[in-house]
């Protein structure tokens, strides 16, 4: 009897065409997130998405191929290291057919995507319970029951509510896809329906898919390790515990000779080549080495003691293994003290990882060591499926940047979920009440589906994600960090002061909630506190170039002109291009009237970034207080050229024109910059104020009142208006006369 029929008679479900099931597979994993489709961009989206540049259709396409995930030269020592340019040409393609930063397209791309890997996870587990539908009748070719119950507890599981959800998990999501292509093709080479040169184009194609899926992100190459073990264990039919007795008996002719014949070592040498080959290119695009984390981060890897470090990464491998079994506790990020490191026997936590290898050891046990061919071949490629793809993020190669991610669990949830398809029909096997079991069972699939639709429906928003993070990770100071800056951008500053402060209590060294809250109090005229907090900060990191600019606008707030020059030239020595660093220190120069030093400055914020109208703005406005009308009118005409809709430089130079006697062009432009914000009052009140001169009475007395209705205190405008009153009385009378 076939592996497939014994599991199928255990499992209290029945028989589904193979294209129904796929529907019901494929509609459920939309179903869990279709939610989330209208979304906002969320946290990492910021600087994947709205912030690349790669995406904007003026950066040339092959330059996604020398950058990271985040847009930043890969030989940068800013650069995350993260190569994953087709995944960015994905993005890029759905900011041009969108026109733009539109969520809407990006999210349902994410929700294709997943829910095409859910329906090809049919046939992968059809091939790991080794079925591959032989159940046929009528014509009529029907799914597994264990194949299609894995693949739904794949498409429902609330652990991958990141990957789907968020936009930045489409790498993850990608990855997959040609992971489970990798895996098909590789079968379809050592399935027996190809031969000689044929089966070595499977396995070609099959490493080429993989070559594909690094590209999408780093996890991809797993799939290699994943083919050789299906091949030696399920094609083959490698009895390791065998093997070993045989090897101790120096018996190894039989085995030997078994796998030659199988083409094993050729298909191997040619996984392994094209592994090597792909670490290699992929060691060489990096350039600078690996990226530099923190311990904020990853904490664990930080640890000074090997055994310290060894018990914690174990205990994050068994938080992972809950997040699988026990998807309830979610959370967006789990670094900055989410997780407190273990540093005693005593600590309760060492449970779990007794727990966690105790139930590995016995899988181990049974997978290697069972007479049950059919046992071993599903635990092994449970185990193999769980573990291998995991790897990447165990920190056991290189340190990694994250405690826990629950994005790394979509593609090791595959083997979650061959386990736990095959636990149930043991248990099932096992209990006489049929319908029991089926009850249970369709309860856990209709409780992930709340629970996936519940989750992604906290990832439409980051006020939604960042708050629903405080009841899992109460400690994380980035958590707090993420809300309080989430208040500030909405202009609830007393509320995030507060989340601000917890941040820094939980981490005093968190220099980024030390700096935002330091700008929030700035703004509320706390400068003491204000320069106290960002003195800290930069004296925590000397090279924050954002502290020391903001520092040194409170500095010169506080009229510490000497320290505040200090500080912006200390920000653009750490960040050489800073045009808003250049901007403030152009202010400065202003205050000290140090004009030629304030007009350089913003000249070179203005080279930095060309649309930077505050300080093209401010150019125009000092050299129009200096008499330099000449000067102002050509710098006004230069910055018009690149922010031609820019209201306030249309009216700065208007105001230029109008002194220089250029009335006409001076109305069109003052018309202009009303057309485009028509409820500023000095707009209305300098037109008024160009009429006058140029004896247009009657439109002067129109725009004086214009001007007076939107902001009756504006200093000048009434005293003008009575003027033009008095002027007017004056024509009239002399009509009369």
């Amino acid at each position: 009897m076939a592996l497939s029929e014994n599991l199928d008679h255990d499992i209290p479900f029945f028989y589904i065409p193979t294209f129904w099931a796929r529907c019901l597979i494929g509609s459920l994993a939309v179903v869990c997130f279709a939610n989330s489709y209208n979304g906002n961009f969320v946290f990492d989206d910021s600087e994947a998405i709205i912030n690349n540049k790669d995406l904007r259709e003026e950066i040339p396409i092959g330059d996604l191929w020398l950058h990271d995930f985040w847009g930043t030269k890969l030989n940068s020592n800013a650069s995350h290291k993260s190569y994953r340019p087709l995944t960015v040409l994905t993005f890029r393609m759905n900011y041009i057919v969108a026109g733009g930063l539109h969520p809407v397209g990006f999210h349902a791309v994410n929700i294709i995507l997943h829910c095409l890997v859910s329906v090809l996870m049919l046939d992968v587990f059809s091939i790991l319970f080794g079925v591959a539908g032989n159940n046929k009748s009528k014509k009529i070719t029907y799914a597994s029951k264990a194949s299609s119950l894995a693949a739904l507890l794949f498409a429902v599981h609330p652990v991958h509510t990141e990957c789907v959800s968020g936009i930045v998990g489409r790498a993850d999501l990608l990855c997959a896809l040609f992971v489970v292509l990798s895996f098909l093709g590789y079968y379809k080479a050592v399935s027996g329906f190809y031969v000689g040169h044929s089966s070595v184009f499977w396995v070609l194609l099959s490493v080429f898919l993989s070559a594909v899926a690094m590209l999408c992100k780093e996890q991809g190459i797993t799939v290699l390790g994943l083919n050789a073990v299906f091949d030696i264990f399920v094609i083959c039919k490698l009895n390791m515990l065998e093997y070993i007795q045989k090897v101790l008996r120096r018996d190894r002719t039989s085995e030997t000779v078994l796998l030659l014949n199988n083409g094993l070592f050729l298909r191997i040498s040619i996984l392994a080549s094209g592994g090597i080959s792909m670490l290699y290119i992929r060691w060489h695009i990096m350039g600078t080495g690996p990226p530099a984390f923190t311990e904020v981060d990853n904490p664990a890897s930080f640890a000074s003691s090997l055994l310290v470090r060894v018990i914690n990464y174990n205990y994050y491998y068994s938080m992972n293994g809950w997040l699988l079994l026990c998807p309830w506790w979610l959370c967006f990020d789990w670094s900055m003290g989410c997780i407190p490191l273990i540093k005693s026997f005593s600590d309760w936590r060492i449970i779990a990882l007794v727990a966690l290898w105790c139930s590995l050891l016995g899988l181990i046990y049974q997978a290697l060591c069972s007479s049950d061919g059919h046992k071993r071949r599903i635990l092994t490629l449970g185990l193999g499926f769980l573990i291998i793809p995991f790897l990447p993020a165990s920190n056991m190669f290189f340190r990694v940047g994250f405690a826990i991610a629950e994005r790394v669990l979509y593609l090791p949830s595959i083997g979650y979920c061959l386990l736990l398809t095959y636990g149930c029909s043991k248990i099932c096997k096992q209990v006489k009440n049929k319908k029991l079991m089926t009850a249970a069972i369709l309860g856990l699939l209709a409780m992930n589906v709340v629970r996936s639709i519940y989750r992604s429906n906290q990832w439409k928003s980051e006020e939604l994600l960042f708050y629903s993070a405080l009841s899992v990770c109460p400690l994380n100071a980035k958590v707090h960090y993420n809300v309080g800056k989430n208040l500030a951008d909405r202009g609830h500053q007393a509320a995030a002061i507060q989340y601000y402060r917890e941040a820094v209590r939980l981490n005093p060294k968190y220099v980024h909630a030390m700096n935002n809250l330091g700008n929030i109090l700035k703004e509320r005229n706390e400068l003491q506190e204000a320069e106290q907090l960002l003195s800290q900060a930069v004296s925590i990191q000397p090279d924050f170039s954002a502290a020391w600019m903001n520092l040194g606008i409170v500095q010169n707030s506080l009229k510490q002109f000497e320290e505040a020059e200090k500080s912006y030239l200390t920000a653009i020595k750490y960040r050489k291009k800073y045009p808003d660093c250049y901007y403030n220190l152009g202010r400065l120069y202003a205050d000290l009237n140090r004009h030629m030093d304030a007009l350089n400055a913003w000249r070179n914020a203005t080279f930095l970034k060309p649309e930077h109208s505050l300080a093209w703005n401010n150019m125009i406005i000092l050299l129009d207080n200096t008499g330099n009308l000449a000067q102002a009118e050509a710098i006004g005409r230069e910055a018009l050229k690149l922010i031609p809709k820019d209201h306030s430089i249309i009216f700065s130079l208007a105001n230029v024109l109008g002194k220089a006697q250029k009335y006409k062009e001076s109305e069109d432009l003052f018309l202009k910059a009303i057309e485009a914000n028509p409820s500023i009052a000095s707009y209305h009140g300098n037109l008024a104020v160009l009429y006058h001169r140029w004896g247009k009475l009657e439109l002067a007395k129109k725009y004086y009142e214009t001007s007076m209705k939107l902001d009756p205190s504006a200093p000048g405008t009434k005293e003008n208006y009575n003027l033009l009153k008095r002027k007017l009385e004056q024509l009239k009378r002399r009509e009369h006369l």
